[in-house]
């Protein structure tokens, strides 16, 4: 079974008025021994969200992330294609002259 977790590792917020602009996320899926991972970010306008830098919570910021265009099912479809490609590989390398 594939577990997932989600993360925001870092803000960006405007100094004057703590809104948070940016959010860097990073999602990963461990299947026993296999894992995979992707990060990226996502951006709001100034204001928006409304919520301070001080009060926000990590959940809120990752509906925003969700909210906002992060697509949540594709990124944890993707995450288990590539476990899947861990677990059964399709391609492999190496010189056969070299054991």
């Amino acid at each position: 079974m594939t577990t997932y977790t989600w993360n925001i590792s870092q803000t960006d917020y405007e100094t004057s008025n703590e809104f948070i602009t940016t959010a860097h996320w990073q999602a990963t899926a461990v299947d026993g021994e296999y894992q995979a991972s992707a990060y990226s970010t996502c951006g709001w306008a100034d204001g928006t969200p409304t919520i301070p830098y001080a009060d926000v919570t990590m959940q809120e910021v990752l509906d925003w992330c969700w909210a906002g265009g992060v697509d949540k099912d594709a990124t944890e479809a993707s995450l288990a294609q590539q476990i899947e490609l861990l677990k059964n590989p399709v391609t492999a390398s190496g010189t056969p002259w070299s054991t």
